[in-house]
């Protein structure tokens, strides 16, 4: 299930570590964070080198509809409320400066990435808020206005228009960058001690270190995995389907999240929590609603993408603990990764010049707030409920009742066992325990994959890993 920037934007290959290195800054994960970061600290004259397990924007960059927007959801009521006026107008100041951050890169590099400006809507069925959402963006200084009649083919009670806001072609911005930059492919980062990394190619020791790899994969310090968890959604691109202007996200429970490149319409949702998707049936959902808001369209790609998602709905920016001063780290971007990308690469860039950035107070990692007490609870209790599935949750399946095509856990030779069992009825079966914290996997019949509920590891039918924080594959059972 390849995305169409990747169709349509092959990236020159990097070769893999081949030696032991050092440098004045070591970044880990290629996509458009790292890279973004990675280039702006070698333009001070840093020596910088980027670490990639895999190819350059394989993870979530080649899978975003690629918003640059401080549109994000209905947002800016609910801020101003929880955290007062001064800190949401920081967070509307940081996304709006990394829109011209990106406009002005463009147009220094001379880049053709299909980057076009245009105007960003959140729809819902409750005109109330949608009004209180624009006022409260103006009051931060954001363009912004309610919409009570939007063109729009989803019924709604109007939107929230963002002037001024962006859409473009994330790999074709990442290509030429990259260029520049040395970074190695499939080069898989094993442990981090102080400034030592160990790699399955070599070792790379780095004065800094920047952790740009989506969910980070080291435990403690730091114990992201106590305030955060990961989503998945789910894209269809569309042609012949009656176009539509701006970019446009609902805000309701089963909304849908739209924009247009060149010919094609990019129509997503189905979004749920990693590890929470048993029944399957998503791309079909989204199938059936775009054949009933744009009949005869025709689907040409269908892909889904994994985020982050934090307590305050506020990503993680700085340094990875204050007992690592060594290394910084950028996650929890919600469900914008490209607008936060720059605003991360902006305040990564400032902390290692010595420069004041007035926005890195608000994304520090170490915050601690009172309205995320009930968020990393719930994560505290997904973790626990996974952890329990898997010493007392009893099986239901057999391998015998296990359709093909599909996936379940079975207790197969005195154990617990994740078999597969592919539509010629051979099966595969492997252990479904999670290697990063423990939790017990589930089959994720539309990914054909074994996701975990607890942190939002991933791995195909043989066990091999998709996705982190896990850093193993799965063994077979």
């Amino acid at each position: 299930m390849e995305s169409i920037w990747f169709r349509s934007c092959p990236i020159e290959h990097k070769e893999a570590l081949a030696q032991n290195i050092k440098a004045d800054i070591a970044v880990i994960g290629a996509g458009m964070t790292g890279i973004l970061t990675a280039y702006k600290l070698q333009k001070t004259g840093k020596s910088v080198v980027v670490l990639e397990a895999n190819r350059i924007a394989n993870g979530q960059t080649g899978k975003t509809t690629a918003k640059i927007t401080s549109q994000h959801g209905l947002l800016y009521y609910r801020m101003i409320l929880d955290l007062g006026e001064e800190k949401a107008r920081q967070y509307a100041q940081a996304n709006e400066k990394a829109i011209e951050a990106y406009r002005s890169l463009i147009q220094e590099e001379k880049i053709d990435c299909d980057f076009e400006t245009v105007d960003a809507y959140v729809y819902s069925q409750n005109a109330e808020i949608l009004e209180k959402e624009a006022l409260s963006a103006q009051k931060l200084g954001i363009s912004a206005s309610f919409v009570p009649t939007p063109r729009f083919p989803v019924a709604t009670a109007g939107a929230v228009k963002f002037q001024n806001q962006a859409q473009f072609h994330p790999l074709k911005l990442i290509a030429p960058l990259a260029q520049k930059l040395t970074i190695y492919e499939n080069t898989v980062v094993q442990s981090v001690d102080g400034h030592r990394i160990e790699t399955n190619r070599g070792t790379v020791w780095g004065q800094k270190i920047i952790f740009a790899c989506h969910y980070p994969f080291i435990n403690f310090p730091g114990m992201y995995f106590s305030k955060m968890h990961q989503e998945r959604s789910y894209i269809l691109a569309l042609e012949n389907a009656n176009p539509i202007d701006g970019m446009w996200i609902g805000a309701d429970a089963h909304s849908y999240s739209l924009r247009r490149w060149r010919d094609t319409l990019l129509f997503g949702g189905e979004s749920h929590r990693t590890g929470k998707n048993r029944q399957g049936g998503r791309y079909h959902a989204l199938r059936q609603k775009a054949q009933e808001l744009f009949p005869g369209s025709r689907v040409t790609a269908a892909w889904s993408a994994q985020d982050c998602m934090t307590p305050d709905h506020i990503p993680y920016i700085g340094s990875y603990s204050s007992s690592r001063p060594d290394w910084l780290i950028a996650t929890g971007f919600q469900k914008w990764g490209m607008t936060t990308a720059m605003a991360a690469a902006q305040i990564l860039c400032d902390r290692l010049c010595s420069k004041e950035n007035p926005y890195a107070d608000l994304f520090r990692p170490d915050r601690f707030s009172a309205k995320s007490i009930p968020g990393m609870a719930e994560e505290g209790k997904q973790a626990f409920q996974g952890l329990g599935k898997r010493f007392f949750q009893i099986p239901e399946n057999t391998v015998e009742t296990i359709p093909a095509g599909h996936g379940g856990i079975v207790w197969q030779n005195g154990k617990k066992t994740g078999v597969l069992k592919d539509k010629s009825g051979k099966t595969f079966s492997v252990s479904p325990r999670c290697p990063h914290m423990g939790c017990q996997l589930e089959w994720n019949p539309d990914e054909q994959s074994w996701d975990c509920p607890c942190h939002g590891s991933r791995f195909d039918l043989q066990g091999n890993l998709l996705e982190g924080p896990a850093q193993t594959g799965l063994p077979h059972s």
